[in-house]
């Protein structure tokens, strides 16, 4: 019996500590498969990929029918025409114009994929964000708790004529202004739980972790910038456009070649039937006129977008990077020192033992809990900066 109850709790406690790890995962793969915008992307661009491969079939053909009643009859007597036609254009125009609509398709892949990992990274900051609101919380929490029980004993010490009014007028000053940083962070919690909600597609999220998640090591800015340059959605899609457009002028310039009709000619006049092969051919001056010069043009706007992005992403990270490593100097120095010291432990016993007053032990606490609070602010800062360099693995 013991040994089935203890296994039940090692279970218990396995799924608490795996949902635990799991929770930002679950989170961002809840909002990858019930966000909406997402969901009318990803059915715009499949609405897309179909019509790219639209309008690369042969011209419907064309029936026509020719009636024509002579004049003296007699003489003349009726005209009959029939003409059936088919049209199309040169034969390269077909295999050109497949080929840039399998392009397009790639880079609706890239601008699917590009969206996505926007949306994806707006959770994740939320997740990293009510982390922080949620451990800030338990201080405040800890911070009431403590500031309460000194109220309670200083009005009993009072109302016994051993304490002063100062202290309990002291004691209530600190009591109002950590409740009104408790109700601040409640209404930050909920905000940030419907703006979670909000990405799930009104699905209600709650996520209530006080652990960050943990990251591979960030490795030097030369490699990582490489790896993320690579692998940026972004600069695939601008660069996917040069393709296209490059594709674009192929199908331009076999649409500027000449254009073919085939089709059967019957004629039936005075009782005497024509009928055999018909063959055309455009002669093309005019009509693509520019055509070519105006696809030029465009590729040479996309390779341009192209380097913009590059040089604006690279700056981008490295001023990034530089946020990140210099986070990670402040959060360890934080650590060190907070680490170090036991400011609360010392304040309650000095205070205990008379050798401070409650204005001294109150204003020597609000130092140590406002370094708490800086700490907590560049611990989410720093989880930030890291959710921002891998939101390629999104």
């Amino acid at each position: 019996m013991n040994i089935k109850f203890l296994t039940a709790i090692c279970m218990c406690v396995f799924t608490i500590q795996l949902q635990a790890q799991s929770g930002l995962e679950t989170v961002l793969s809840d909002v990858a498969k019930n966000n909406k915008t997402l969901q009318t992307q990803s059915k715009y661009w499949d609405a897309q990929k179909l019509l790219y491969h639209t309008g690369n079939t042969l011209y419907d053909p064309v029936v026509s029918y020719d009636f024509m009643r002579g004049s003296p009859y007699a003489i003349a007597g009726n005209q009959t025409d029939i003409n059936v036609l088919q049209r199309f254009d040169f034969p390269t125009v077909y295999s050109k114009k497949k080929a840039l609509a399998g392009e397009q398709s790639k880079q609706a892949d890239f601008s699917l994929t590009a969206n996505r990992q926007e949306i994806l990274l707006g959770a994740k900051k939320i997740c990293i964000e009510l982390i922080y609101r949620n451990k800030l919380q338990e201080r405040i929490i800890e911070r009431k708790t403590k500031t309460e029980k000194f109220l309670t004993d200083f009005q009993t010490k009072l109302d016994k004529g051993e304490g002063n009014v100062l202290d309990v007028n002291k004691a209530k000053l600190q009591l109002i202004e950590i409740n009104k940083d408790y109700q601040l962070n409640i209404s930050a919690i909920n905000q940030l739980h419907q703006k979670l909600t909000e990405l799930n597609g009104g699905i209600e999220i709650v996520f209530n972790d006080t652990i960050y998640p943990e990251y591979k090591p960030v490795p030097a800015f030369e490699e990582l910038e490489e790896t993320i340059e690579y692998k940026d959605p972004v600069r695939k899609y601008l660069t996917q456009q040069t393709v296209v457009a490059q594709k674009d002028i192929e199908v331009t310039k076999a649409l500027t070649l000449p254009k073919f009709e085939v089709g059967f000619h019957y004629q039936g006049i005075l009782g005497q039937q024509f009928y055999g092969a018909k063959v055309g051919v455009s002669i093309p001056l005019c009509e693509n006129k520019n055509r070519v010069k105006q696809k030029q043009a465009e590729l040479s706007v996309a390779e341009v977008q192209v380097a913009r992005h590059k040089n604006e992403h690279y700056y981008h990270l490295k001023q990034l990077y530089e946020k990140y490593i210099n986070l990670q100097k402040t959060v360890a120095e934080y650590e060190k020192v907070l680490s170090s010291i036991n400011s609360i432990k010392l304040l309650d016993k000095a205070l205990s033992f008379g050798e401070i007053t409650t204005i001294q032990y109150f204003l020597e606490a609000s130092y140590f809990y406002t370094a708490t609070n800086n700490y907590l602010q560049a611990e989410k800062e720093y989880n930030d900066a890291i959710a921002e360099l891998y939101q390629y693995l999104l």
